[in-house]
């Protein structure tokens, strides 16, 4: 069985880390190469990095804070936000990240999630889905959940597979911010219809949740913002709670 991933993310705005509720109510949570350097000594899994105005302001992702991130740390990387083109994705991959996470511009353009994979491997190229309950349905929001796609979260997730994607990073954008659990339903509807490991995102708030969201579905990473930054949950006692709960997890 794969074991499961704990993820801090480092969501980036003007240089700094910041955090939000439902995206909206943004907060400095730090300074970011000080918080990467921090997951790697507390046991993170992984760490992603999300440029979350890229999109919004129409610039390209700040490379150079990702180099000196990506100089910092020995876990694999994720980076994200204002990745238009293959010439944007080497740009990432060339300051040292290991896979690239597109949102708004693989669903402008679908075809960007193809030529990553064929340049540089499926495992590389991870689709963020911002997801939101409306209308009686998970539906798809991009540029920073500010538009509606009129995508059904699930069909998207099965067409980016079929595409190339490696990954799913599932954010609930009822969820986000909350503290009141991962989005357990529509993770585990994904994490069915695909084939590929799906990252739940958004609601963390106990060490109760992130044992919820492995217990309940499929989901085989659990990312989560404001409780590691704000030392709410240490990681090292996360993982250790969730070895008594027999789940698999990395040490």
């Amino acid at each position: 069985m794969l074991k499961k991933r704990i993820i801090p993310c480092l969501d980036i705005k003007d240089n700094r880390t910041v955090k939000g509720i439902n995206f909206e109510n943004i907060v400095d949570a730090g300074d970011p190469i000080a918080l990467a350097k921090r997951y790697v000594l507390e046991g993170a899994d992984e760490l992603v990095f999300l440029d979350i105005t890229a999109t919004q302001e129409k610039r390209k992702t700040l490379t150079e804070l990702v180099r000196q991130i990506a100089a910092e740390i020995n876990i694999p990387f994720t980076v994200g936000g204002g990745i238009n083109s293959l010439e944007d994705a080497k740009a990432i991959i060339d300051s040292g990240a290991d896979k690239i996470s597109v949102n708004s511009a693989a669903i402008l353009n679908p075809k960007l999630i193809t030529e990553i994979a064929k340049t540089y491997g499926n495992q590389c190229v991870v689709l963020a889905i911002d997801a939101k309950f409306t209308d009686n349905e998970w539906m798809v929001f991009r540029s920073g959940g500010k538009i509606a796609t009129g995508l059904k979260a699930v069909d998207w997730a099965k067409t980016a597979e079929r595409l190339g994607a490696g990954e799913i990073l599932l954010t609930s954008m009822n969820n986000d911010g909350t503290k009141n659990g991962f989005a357990c339903t529509i993770t585990q509807q994904i994490s069915e219809a695909v084939s590929i490991p799906v990252i739940a995102s958004g609601g963390a708030g106990t060490m109760e949740h992130f044992a919820a969201v492995f217990q309940e579905t499929k989901a085989t990473g659990a990312l989560a913002a404001s409780v590691f930054h704000f030392g709410q949950i240490p990681i090292p006692e996360l993982k250790n709670y969730l070895k008594t709960k027999n789940i698999p997890i990395r040490l």
